[in-house]
């Protein structure tokens, strides 16, 4: 659960547990935990997981927004594998851009992270592969990303 807290995207198959069950033993989660499930779920949701001790099955991690996506365990590595080709095919300097605002901007008050939004685009505006996106967007193809 801890390792899952740390990910940008999880996805689990339908017969996955998941859980911070360290209170039952006399413990707390020593790995982040602790800090990462109020801020992945609601305060009281996350409350309840910890201080019980309880696991939640897969259907209900994802309706509490612990994980991304519920599929068959027999598709759980390809459904992974085809997300990050999605992912990997996109811009490499935007992809970066959006995973830096996003870890940095939610430890931050919303409008200084806006002005930080602000200060990327810039950045990305005139850069090799958004001048290559928005060219390929028209003529209707597949961009060529060169990372500059």
């Amino acid at each position: 659960m801890e390792l899952a807290l740390a990910c940008d995207i999880c996805i689990a198959s339908e017969n996955a547990k998941l859980g911070l069950t360290e209170a039952k033993i006399g413990s707390i989660p020593g790995s982040g935990g602790v800090q990462r499930l109020p801020r992945a779920i609601s305060k009281t949701n996350a409350m309840l997981m910890l201080l019980t001790g309880d696991t939640v099955d897969a259907q209900e991690a994802l309706r509490l927004g612990i994980v991304s996506k519920v599929v068959p365990f027999a598709d759980l590595l390809p459904t992974a594998k085809e997300i990050a080709q999605r992912i990997a095919g996109n811009a490499p300097l935007a992809v970066k851009a959006l995973k830096r605002l996003v870890n940095q901007g939610l430890d931050m008050p919303l409008a200084h992270a806006l002005e930080m939004d602000k200060y990327m685009f810039g950045l990305l505006r005139d850069t090799e592969d958004r001048i290559e996106g928005r060219k390929a967007f028209q003529e209707k193809r597949k961009p060529r990303y060169k990372g500059r």
